[in-house]
C-alpha cells in the first residue's frame, strides 16, 4: 500500500474509533480530506483509495485539480468543497465548480453564489463560517449574528443551507476545545429551533478532531495526517 493510502486508513479507523469512545453512531462523521498545495496526482491516489470528498482553499489551484480531474477520472465522482475565504469577485468559478461551501460568512457572498450557481447544477451546499472564538484575524460571521444570517441565507434559490462551520483558536487543552465545539452545536441548535433544518458540523481538524466528534461534528477537515507535510512555497 501507499503511503497516502495507509494515511488515510489510519485517520478512518481514528474517527471510527472516536465515534465508538463518544457513542455516535457508526461513520456519522464524515471525513473532508484537505488537499490544498498537494497536487493532482496525490488526490488521485487518494480516490483511489475510496476518498470522495476534497477540500480547497486556492481557488485557482482548485480549478486547475478539478478540471485534472475531470479529464482524466471522470469515473470517480468526486466532491469538491470550497473552504476558504472567499471574495466577491471569486464567487462565480465557486459557484459553477464546487459542490460545497464553507466559508459563508456574510449575506453579500451568499447571494452572489445563489444568483451565480447554473441551474443545471443541484443546490449548493453551504455551511456558514462562524468566528466562535472572536479572533480578530479570523473569518466567520459573530455568533450574536449566526441566527439572523442563517433566516435570511435559507430563504435564497439555487442553495442549500446545511450547517455550520468554524476553527476554533488553537489549544491544546481538551476541555476548551470542546467548550468552543459544544457552542458551535449550540448555535446550530438555535437555528434548528427557528424552523431551518439542518444536517451538518463541520468542525475539528487533526489537533482537535476528538473533541469535535465527542460534540457532535459531522465532517471533520484533514489535511496533512493523510498527504503529509506542505510545502507553501510557490
Amino acid at each position: 500500500m501507499s503511503l497516502i493510502s495507509d494515511n488515510l486508513q489510519a485517520v478512518l479507523d481514528d474517527i471510527w474509533a472516536t465515534e465508538q469512545r463518544f457513542d455516535r453512531p457508526s461513520k456519522s462523521v464524515r471525513l473532508l480530506a484537505v488537499s490544498k498545495t498537494f497536487g493532482a496526482e496525490a488526490i488521485l491516489e487518494a480516490a483511489q483509495h475510496g476518498q470522495t470528498a476534497f477540500g480547497e482553499n486556492y481557488l485557482q489551484e482548485a480549478l486547475e485539480k478539478i478540471t485534472l480531474m475531470q479529464s482524466n477520472a471522470p469515473e470517480l465522482h468526486l466532491e469538491w468543497h470550497f473552504i476558504g475565504p472567499i471574495q466577491s469577485n471569486k464567487t462565480k468559478p465557486i459557484a459553477e465548480h464546487f459542490d460545497w461551501v464553507h466559508s459563508v460568512d456574510r449575506e453579500k457572498i451568499a447571494v452572489r453564489l445563489s444568483e451565480q450557481r447554473p441551474a443545471t447544477m443541484a443546490d449548493l451546499n453551504i455551511c456558514l463560517q462562524v468566528n466562535i472564538s472572536g479572533e480578530e484575524s479570523k473569518s466567520g460571521v459573530s455568533p450574536e449574528d449566526v441566527v439572523a444570517l442563517a433566516l435570511k441565507i435559507s430563504a435564497l434559490p439555487r442553495i442549500r443551507l446545511r450547517g455550520l462551520m468554524a476553527v476554533p483558536e488553537p489549544t491544546s487543552d481538551v476541555a476548551q476545545q470542546r467548550l468552543a465545539f459544544r457552542h458551535l452545536r449550540e448555535l446550530s441548535e438555535k437555528i434548528v429551533a427557528q424552523g431551518i433544518s439542518l444536517d451538518t458540523l463541520s468542525m475539528g481538524m487533526s489537533s482537535d478532531l476528538h473533541a469535535a466528534i465527542a460534540e457532535g461534528s459531522t465532517m471533520v477537515r484533514i489535511g496533512t495526517a493523510i498527504f503529509g507535510s506542505r510545502n507553501y512555497a510557490k
